[in-house]
This record gives C-alpha cells, sequence and structure tokens, in this order.
C-alpha cells in the first residue's frame, strides 16, 4: 500500500471521523477516496468512531504514519455502559467555530457537553432550525449548570445519582408530552427540548422533590402520569403532593402512586 504524499498530526480529543477528513483534505481527496485507497470498506465513516477494527486501523496508522496506539485513541470504545448511553452515535452537536476548520471532537457527543473545551463557545444542534425566539441567557445558563450535574453524574461511580439525573429527564418529558428514551431527549436536535431536560437535571438538584414535582401541577394528565413514572417509588413525596395541592384552590390532585415492586 502506497503511503499518503501529506499527512497531519490528529488533535487532543479528535474523533477519528474528523481527523480522517482533514487527512483526506490534505491530500486534495475525499474521505470515501481515502478510504478506497486504503482498501478499507465503509458506507459511513462516522461508523468508525464508535469501533474500528485491527486489519484497518493497521492500514489508517500505517498510511497516516501516526502512533497505531492513536488510531484506537480517537474512537469511543471501550465505554462503561452509562457512558456510552449518554454518548451520540451521531453529531448532534458542535462548535461552529471549530467545524468551519473540518474538526470533530469527541466531547461534543457527549449529552452533558454544553461548551467547547477548545474555545469556551456553546455547543449548537448541528441539524436545528432556527425558527423562533432564541432561548433566554436565565435558560441557557440553567441548562448549562444543569449539564454540569449530569456530567459529574455520569461521570462518579455512583449509580443512584445518574439515575436522579435520569428520573429528571423522564419528567421533563412527561411535561413536554414527549415519549422516548430519556438519553435520546438529552441528545435531541431540537434546542428547546435538550434545553428543558438539562434544566430539569439541574433543578432536580437544586430543590427539593416536592418543589420539583410542583411544577406538574396543573398540567395535563400525560404529565401527571410521567410524575409518578419518574418518582413511583417515592409514596411520602406524591403523598405530599397531594397534601399541597388540595389547599390550592382550582388545581386537579394528583392520581393514586401505585408501585410496581
Amino acid at each position: 500500500m502506497q503511503l499518503l504524499p501529506k499527512t497531519v498530526a490528529p488533535l487532543p480529543d479528535e474523533l477519528l471521523a474528523g481527523w480522517l477528513s482533514r487527512l483526506a483534505a490534505s491530500d486534495h481527496c475525499e474521505v470515501p477516496d481515502l478510504l478506497a485507497h486504503l482498501q478499507i470498506e465503509a458506507r459511513h465513516v462516522a461508523t468508525m468512531d464508535l469501533e474500528v477494527e485491527a486489519r484497518a486501523a493497521e492500514r489508517i496508522f500505517m498510511a497516516g504514519r501516526i502512533d497505531p496506539a492513536c488510531v484506537q485513541s480517537m474512537t469511543f470504545a471501550a465505554m462503561p455502559e452509562a457512558t456510552m448511553r449518554l454518548t451520540a452515535q451521531v453529531p448532534f452537536q458542535a462548535c461552529p467555530a471549530r467545524t468551519a476548520r473540518d474538526l470533530a471532537l469527541k466531547h461534543w457527543r457527549r449529552a452533558w457537553a454544553f461548551d467547547c473545551q477548545v474555545c469556551g463557545a456553546r455547543l449548537l444542534p448541528t441539524f436545528a432550525k432556527q425558527d423562533g425566539e432564541a432561548a433566554s441567557k436565565r435558560l441557557v445558563d440553567r441548562a448549562r449548570h444543569g449539564a454540569g450535574v449530569l456530567k459529574r453524574a455520569a461521570n462518579s461511580s455512583s449509580a443512584s445519582q445518574l439515575h436522579r439525573a435520569m428520573r429528571a429527564v423522564t419528567f421533563a418529558m412527561g411535561l413536554k408530552a414527549l415519549r422516548g428514551d430519556p438519553a435520546c431527549a438529552l441528545q435531541s436536535s431540537m434546542p428547546e427540548v435538550r434545553l428543558f431536560c438539562l434544566v430539569a437535571v439541574g433543578g432536580r438538584q437544586l430543590r427539593p422533590l416536592a418543589k420539583a414535582a410542583l411544577f406538574s401541577i396543573g398540567a395535563d394528565d400525560y404529565a401527571r402520569i410521567a410524575l409518578l413514572r419518574a418518582y413511583e417509588k417515592e409514596l411520602r413525596l406524591l403523598a405530599t403532593i397531594n397534601q399541597i395541592t388540595r389547599r390550592k384552590p382550582g388545581r386537579t390532585r394528583l392520581p393514586t402512586a401505585v408501585s410496581h415492586t
């Protein structure tokens, strides 16, 4: 196999797909042409960010003249299950200043990533429409705080911390009448969904459960059901909420919780 005329050095935290894109650009070709030259079959180069076969990795480091271990370090291989759930398989946000230089960094794929670690700019959704009003600074700041809470929970050795954070996301999804996996909601390309979920994660830590749950009082039935799903094992909490709502005129009591344990 013929070596490439030019090569580029991988950057810290760079994804393999991003590096291959820069490598192809330096040799004045497209990524599919580069992979064909390396005799690597790949329908989507982004799949190589998750796992790259040993034979393909060997061809890449030989042609690019980089350290063999560097190829694997640019992928998401060998992650804990919890971290994997909160790592997007496809790009969902990016730094506008960095993407202009054909960069793709690993931390952009994390559900808890909010700002670019290189320049500090806020990461923006990759495919979001620009219609509608921009989020307020207060909402963005609260979401940024929630992202920090989620990061600490994901990187901690305590499964209960991450469980509490994800319960808050489930609750937020109920208020927005959303269905599906909470981890996917945190990676949503719709800014309002992701921001609202992150705010809920931060609020879940800042307020007692009863205060956080009161945000759903007066919401529709689907939101109340989501509240029960999120806190179904905390019957004392739900009983407290019902006591509070009975004192509030015009408010509807929550339905009785049923434990599935």
